[in-house]
């Protein structure tokens, strides 16, 4: 199991996103019709939240449910996808239990106001508690965050509409999934009807900018990228975050969009590197919306945020 620190992880080069200092990024639009709305059928508009990160202090908690009141007023998404590293960290050496029991306690304090809504998380490297006192314990590692996210697995598939939606769990032997979730991957894409469309989430980027400058992307990529492009139509768009940066990338078709991090520079201030208040480099802290309409096309919209 590979278990990343974020901060060593992610403390090298800067990264010009084309990002608007004052608003985050314009929405990006994919498909057999691009941006042309005309005719179009919106299925579903969803919220993506990732590297939430929450944690006491900083005003963590407040700074957060402020933000999924101005998406669920402003928005007004169907569901939420969540990318994982919900809490701030239970990954470290140092964490004990206390301290993993708070923080998911913060968790459902601030997303008790999603209680009407389907949230649909994935396992982020920060999530499970490696240092149990045994492998037995019951919050020892992934399928204590299973249960605490209310997901039925580690990896799974749902469908709405003529969406189809695949979660995924990255954290495995450098960053990939292993045979058996990938196995299950091919049986999922086999099974997506023809005319249908597929949007799959990792925690970590499969394809993109931001981890050819900072690390932390899939290392079964070409791998991925092959079985998408054997279902070439079908797969429209990859989630991820991760990496606390806003990148979208077209390849094959498919739109590869790393939405930055609903914590920005962890609900700091930021370093000499950071672009402004909270930005990770360039990029400041915020959440993305998509509208996924009936033909495939995708719109990904990056919102920055200033709780």
């Amino acid at each position: 199991m590979t278990k990343l620190n974020r901060r060593s992880l992610l403390k090298t080069a800067g990264l010009a996103t084309g990002l608007v200092v004052t608003g985050g990024l314009p929405a990006l639009a994919f498909g057999d019709e691009g941006e042309n709305k005309k005719g179009k059928k919106l299925a579903l508009t969803v919220a993506h939240i990732t590297d939430v990160h929450i944690r006491e202090g900083d005003d963590a908690p407040a700074r957060f449910k402020s933000c999924l009141k101005e998406i669920l007023a402003k928005h007004k998404p169907d569901f939420f996808l969540n990318g994982g590293d919900s809490i701030h960290d239970a990954s470290y050496d140092s964490v004990i239990r206390d301290q993993v029991t708070k923080q998911w306690a913060i968790w459902d304090d601030c997303t008790a106001m999603l209680s009407k809504y389907e949230v649909y998380g994935c396992i982020g490297n920060h999530d499970p508690w490696w240092k149990a006192p045994s492998k037995e314990d019951e919050m020892y590692g992934k399928n204590y965050v299973v249960k605490r996210l209310k997901i039925p697995n580690r990896y799974y598939s749902f469908t709405k509409k003529n969406w189809h939606f695949m979660v995924l769990d990255g954290n495995n032997s450098n960053i990939s999934l292993d045979p058996e979730q990938f196995s299950w991957l091919e049986q999922e894409l086999e099974k997506v009807p023809s005319g249908d469309s597929v949007l799959l989430m990792s925690h970590y980027p499969i394809l993109g900018t931001t981890q050819v400058l900072v690390g932390g992307g899939h290392s079964d990529c070409k791998k991925l990228k092959d079985l998408f492009y054997k279902h070439h139509g079908k797969v429209r768009v990859c989630l991820s975050g991760h990496n606390h940066l806003s990148d979208h990338t077209s390849y094959n078709d498919v739109l590869y969009c790393c939405n930055g991090s609903m914590s920005g520079y962890w609900w700091e201030k930021g370093d000499k590197e950071s672009a402004g208040p909270g930005y990770y480099l360039e990029t400041p802290p915020g959440y993305a919306i998509l509208k996924l309409y009936t033909d495939g096309t995708v719109e990904n919209e990056y919102f920055a945020h200033s709780y």
